[in-house]
């Protein structure tokens, strides 16, 4: 789930941020074809064979150049109906990553997925890896690191800025309260997103329930007649969704940094925003312990304080090394970005001191991080994915209503407040091709599912814990509890506690007591 300072759009950092049954389950009631027909043209792509390779060339950057160039590491691509309503129509190319079970039979393949929505999952797999070295389920299970349709090295791949625009600040700064949306400029995105995509058609099916049928299509590729599955952040609102639609064919799932499938967007706005100024003002009480923090030494006034060192940089940014600035959106995605682990609170309050003294180095790399953006000046295609998986996951609201929501946003968390007034506004996606297609709330009711695994941190800043049992009990599955302050605890996180549960119940299929709880010390 990224949530930058734009919470709001994922379940989103941004934080906005998703039928029944294998092969019919992907038609509708307004498909021109039987179920039956569509079932025989599906056939094609659950019966595909994948050619395994070496990972370099998939690598669109310097760090998953690196990274791939292992030679345990196998890579393929998978073809998927791009709308599943016309499986005999165009088809999209879906990239993964697997690192092979190190205990020689698996129990079968673990699909992942990291967050966003819009984050490349090829290197996640490894991450795990690397993060959970002793772990029983690198043992028992091939891991599978997927970038989802649009994403990453998949094709097409979503693209609606370039990295000048990206480097410009111009469209973080709409999703930062300094600029707004115009209806014109609506319509000019959503036409640069498809002419730089290549495809408007492609736009209408990169949602949840598009990325959901394609993980059903990878199980069965991959020779798993059940799905295990670990995601986390929106990962969770991706694993949700599968089991509401597959539920038959699940064998196990682990939702860490749950989101909720009863909140709609304005609920989760709310909750996500909560969260990060909570956590900003227990970051801000840490500080004022310190006998030089920059927000001085009342933590009742932290967030006036902050405001009083960032604001001006609306006007006036800082440098922030290499012939960069630091401006006010840079600086409060830095900060959120921050937020997501208590770890990083130092960063943080480092970065705070440094804009005081005229410099933005701390906050920058916060933020550069946060948006993938690497050293030779270029990004990922996280945002736009971001942006694009929500316009059909997320609720869209009138310009009466997306400008009263800003202003509640703000007023929830005053410490990304520009300290100017805010102008109408309008929904990003409102010229967007179709319709939402996720609906609220989702994965509920669910029949036939086996146990499964929500593990939720009481202080999650993006994630509400409040999210995390109510996904729990929308699945009707077992709740791992988490005392700390960060967002999502499981197999990347170094807790023993969380992983060894997690293990427990992906090999075994044990889950843990209702009472269990773990701890981040």
């Amino acid at each position: 789930m990224r949530t930058r300072a734009r919470v709001h759009r994922t379940a989103t950092v941004g934080v906005t941020l998703l039928l029944v049954g294998m092969l019919g389950a992907c038609t509708s009631s307004s498909a021109d074809k039987s179920s039956q027909e569509t079932s025989q043209e599906l056939r094609r792509f659950y019966e595909q064979e994948l050619a395994f390779e070496p990972c370099e060339p998939y690598a669109s950057n310097e760090t998953d150049a690196e990274l791939f160039a292992n030679d345990q590491f196998e890579c393929a691509r998978m073809e998927a109906p791009m709308d599943y309503e016309d499986p005999g129509g165009e088809t999209v190319s879906i990239a993964l990553l697997r690192v092979p079970a190190k205990g020689g039979e698996p129990v079968g393949s673990l699909m992942t997925n990291p967050g966003g929505p819009g984050y490349a999952g090829m290197s996640f797999a490894p991450l795990i890896a690397a993060m959970a070295p002793d772990s029983p389920v690198l043992e028992q299970f091939d891991l599978i690191g997927i970038d989802p349709r649009g994403v990453g090295a998949s094709t097409p791949t979503l693209d609606c800025y370039t990295d000048a625009e990206r480097e410009s600040d111009e469209m973080s700064e709409k999703t930062t309260n300094v600029a707004s949306w115009t209806e014109e400029e609506t319509r000019q995105w959503m036409q640069q997103c498809a002419e730089r995509t290549g495809s408007r058609e492609f736009l209408s099916h990169v949602g949840t329930r598009d990325a959901a049928r394609d993980m059903d299509v990878l199980r069965a590729v991959l020779g798993d007649d059940k799905l295990s599955y670990f995601g986390a952040s929106y990962g969770t609102r991706l694993g949700a969704v599968y089991a509401e639609m597959f539920p038959e064919n699940v064998r196990a799932l682990v939702l860490d940094g749950p989101m909720d499938p009863y909140a709609g967007t304005v609920e989760r706005r709310k909750q996500q925003y909560t969260g990060v100024q909570r956590s900003f003002e227990l970051m801000g009480a840490s500080c004022t312990e310190m006998p030089d923090c920059p927000l001085g030494s009342d933590p009742e006034a932290v967030t006036e304080r902050f405001q009083e060192i960032v604001q001006p940089l609306i006007d006036e940014p800082v440098p922030a090394g290499d012939g960069r600035v630091l401006s006010f959106s840079d600086a409060i995605d830095g900060v959120v970005a921050g937020l997501y682990s208590e770890a990083s609170w130092p960063t943080i309050i480092k970065g705070i001191r440094e804009v005081q003294n005229g410099r933005g180095d701390a906050l920058i790399g916060l933020h550069d991080a946060y948006y993938q953006r690497y050293a030779d000046g270029t990004y990922s295609n996280a945002l736009e994915a971001t942006e694009v998986i929500n316009c059909l996951d997320e609720e869209r609201h009138t310009p009466e209503q997306e400008s009263k929501l800003r202003r509640t946003m703000t007023r929830i968390a005053p410490f990304l407040d520009t300290g100017r007034p805010l102008d109408d506004t309008r929904n990003m996606c409102e010229a967007w091709p179709v319709e939402p297609t996720l609906g609220y709330p989702y994965a509920t009711e669910i029949k036939g599912l086996p146990d499964t695994l929500t593990v939720a941190v009481t202080g999650d800043p993006v994630a509400p814990y409040k999210e995390g049992t109510h996904l729990a009990e929308a699945l009707e599955g077992s709740l791992l509890t988490v005392e700390g302050e960060q967002h999502g605890a499981a197999l990347i996180a170094g807790n023993t506690c969380v992983d060894d549960a997690v293990a427990d119940y992906l090999v075994n299929l044990t889950s843990p007591p209702a009472s269990a709880r773990c701890t981040f010390e």
